[in-house]
């Protein structure tokens, strides 16, 4: 939809809730103009319900929506991240193109309609089922790229540096043998990727992990990314056997480690980032590089607690992710991220800023992660701002939970006593994908997620 000129009664504007706002996108689907206090135009398509910006989902490993729910068992003794990471490699070690094509565009419809429309796919899943390279070495990366256009996600593909099992493992183990890949791999990937040319599809490069990739090999790829506008993530201290491991062999924790050898700035996303120190918390907070929170995958894998206080008092840009599929919504993580500080803390409403938003918890950790996931998907704006892409979510007040709810504690009850949907529509680029609730795709959509997963659930 070209020169869209939409209105909205009321809209979240530079953090507050805007009333009367008129809304317009040019040709290429990016706002031009944000005006509040503006009678509707007659030729105006008014929304149905007050308007947010979408947000940015900046972790996503999308062939895991096919393993969502299936790790929920526990037959031994113990039960941790790494035993669900073994369970998590049969999924890898078997998903063709055709099938992640059709999970991921799945997932992808199901994030929009969780208030997410872009994605950062942080993509190590490469080659065939042998270890060998597909016939069109990025065929996995192509079905990613298919599965947003058909579900209409903007996609920020992060081909990711991996190349080996740990401190001590200096090679790859069989399991891993689809992810291999070095610096050359990786930066061929990203540069095809974005000589695609399409539309709203964008690409960085990530780094698995510090033990996932040598340390020399982390400096060449930095020095080979200088001047380059592009995102850099990378997993980092989500795990304590991670950071005992990262103290063992470099004598540094993780983020410590990463500070003190690496040109940090805001092109850099540290993922995670839960076990860390408030000497580290500053250093990164100094760089500029921000950090994204995955709250439910987080909590699913027994990660730990993020020291949330901290990351927000340093400044730290913040996004979320929805990392292993469990959870979909960003106002799902919103609430989880709270909670969590809530019943470490025992205290409430951990994450408000008095005096700020008027003491809001949700509006407060909105706005972070609004802002944050700008750096983090390589955007300069983003939100209901001239420049950024035209993007919009439409509340549904006559969900469960924002019922009756008064207008100035709408995002509060969105985020905390809301449990179904709640958007009504859902626009990226000045385009209606999600309307009446449902993705226009979704017939198509669903039967062909069930039949991958029947092709790779069997039993």
């Amino acid at each position: 939809m070209s020169g869209t000129l939409l209105w909205a009664a009321q809209a979240w504007v530079d953090g507050r809730w805007a009333e009367a706002v008129l809304l317009r996108a040019n040709e290429a689907g990016d706002w031009v103009e944000v005006r509040p206090g503006t009678p509707a135009p007659a030729q105006a398509t008014v929304l149905p319900g007050p308007v947010l910006p979408g947000l940015v989902n900046a972790h996503s490993h999308a062939f895991q929506r096919a393993f969502a729910g299936l790790a929920e068992r526990r037959e031994s003794a113990h039960d941790d991240f790494w035993s669900w990471r073994q369970r998590m490699y049969g999924v890898a070690l078997r998903i063709t193109p055709a099938q992640l094509q059709a999970v991921a565009t799945q997932l992808y419809a199901e994030l929009l309609a969780g208030g997410y429309t872009e994605v950062c796919e942080f993509h190590y899943l490469h080659h065939g089922e042998c270890g060998a390279p597909h016939v069109e070495p990025l065929a996995m990366s192509l079905a990613l790229a298919h599965a947003a256009a058909q579900a209409g996600i903007g996609l920020t593909l992060l081909p990711v540096l991996y190349e080996r099992a740990g401190f001590a493992q200096p090679r790859l183990r069989d399991e891993q043998r689809r992810f291999a890949t070095d610096v050359d791999a990786v930066l061929r990937m990203r540069d095809a990727i974005r000589a695609w040319g399409l539309p709203r599809v964008q690409a960085g490069v990530a780094i698995h992990s510090l033990r996932a990739a040598a340390p020399e090999s982390i400096h060449a790829l930095a020095r080979r990314l200088e001047g380059d506008p592009g995102a850099i993530h990378i997993h980092v201290a989500e795990q304590t056997a991670e950071v005992d491991d990262c103290l063992a062999a470099t004598g540094a924790r993780p983020i410590e480690w990463l500070a003190r050898e690496l040109p940090l700035d805001a092109r850099w996303q540290l993922v995670h980032a839960t076990h860390a120190t408030p000497a580290e918390i500053a250093a990164v907070a100094a760089s500029g590089a921000g950090v994204v929170l995955c709250p439910s995958t987080e909590a699913n894998l027994g990660d730990g607690l993020a020291d949330l206080p901290r990351w927000l008092a340093s400044g730290t840009a913040l996004s979320l992710g929805s990392d292993s599929q469990v959870g979909r919504s960003w106002s799902e993580e919103l609430r989880w991220l709270d909670y969590g500080q809530r019943l470490q803390r025992r205290q409430r409403n951990v994450a408000a800023e008095p005096g700020r938003f008027a003491g809001a918890t949700a509006a407060h950790l909105f706005e972070r992660v609004r802002a944050g996931g700008a750096a983090a998907a390589g955007f300069a704006r983003w939100g209901l701002v001239v420049g950024a892409r035209a993007d919009l979510l439409v509340l549904d007040t006559g969900a469960s939970g924002l019922l009756g709810m008064p207008p100035s504690h709408r995002l509060d009850a969105l985020v905390f006593a809301t449990a179904g949907p709640a958007l009504r529509e859902v626009w990226v680029a000045g385009r209606r994908l999600v309307a009446g609730g449902a993705h226009a795709g979704a017939v198509t959509h669903g039967p062909a997620f069930a039949a991958a997963m029947a092709e790779l659930w069997p039993d």
